[in-house]
């Protein structure tokens, strides 16, 4: 097993092992930087559901209030009208069928969102296989299928993020870079909490959230106060 390095290992001293306030957290995050780049900074929960069964899935949408600090590249999949609504939204690549072959022969995915029109959807289901793995499929749920694309695309550029439960019940959401102010860092993850509260599955019984960590690209994760996370965010959504 390979042995951590000393940047990494003298941060996770720095941060121990007890939980943090949110407030906290965020600053002392900032103060054990050590790499030399922009490190997107990330929330991860654990949740108290079962994502073997449908009815448990958390799966939602959330526009963070201070973006991700990046535009991100959207394709808009659309025919007719809804092509110059798309382009005229602020789409980066617009396209039909010929787009859809494209991505089935190359594998082309040099995009960082989709939105799809529903009467596409015939084919755009077609790319399962290459859109799904990377987290790219429309989904209606996540409003990226709809006819409304230019509202799909300015939420997306203005900082839409997609969150949903993996196969051990964490939920990954990033909320930002390492230089965004504490300030900002900390609105975007109560925002991204209080969204993750709000999908909270009927069948979902017991506590929910189990377990809060804060953490950036290459930095050390920091546990986080459930309780008080989970009482600020309430306040937030409330507000």
């Amino acid at each position: 097993m390979r042995k951590p390095g000393k940047n990494i290992t003298k941060a996770r001293e720095a941060v121990g092992h007890k939980p943090y306030l949110l407030e906290d957290a965020v600053p002392l995050l900032q103060k054990v930087k050590f790499a030399k780049f922009d490190e997107t900074v990330e929330i991860t929960m654990r949740l108290g559901v079962d994502p073997k069964h449908a009815d448990q899935m958390v799966r939602g949408t959330v526009v963070l209030p201070h973006g991700l600090g990046k535009t991100k590249k959207v394709l808009v999949i659309a025919s007719g009208e809804k092509v110059r609504e798309a382009q005229e939204a602020g789409a980066d690549i617009v396209g039909g069928e010929e787009t859809v072959e494209k991505i089935m022969k190359e594998n082309w995915t040099d995009y960082d969102a989709v939105v799809a029109t529903p009467d596409m959807m015939k084919s755009v289901g077609k790319l399962g296989k290459v859109l799904g793995p990377k987290g790219l499929m429309p989904n209606p749920k996540t409003g990226t299928v709809t006819f409304d694309v230019a509202r799909a695309v300015q939420e997306v550029k203005a900082g839409k993020v997609e969150f949903r439960t993996d196969k051990t019940a964490l939920v990954h959401v990033p909320v930002g870079k390492m230089s965004f102010t504490a300030a900002k860092l900390i609105d975007n993850a109560h925002t991204v909490i209080a969204s993750v509260l709000k999908a909270k599955p009927v069948a979902a019984k017991g506590k929910y959230i189990r377990g809060a960590y804060l953490s950036s690209s290459m930095g050390p994760g920091i546990t986080l106060d459930t309780a008080a996370v989970e009482a600020a965010s309430k306040t937030k959504e409330q507000a």
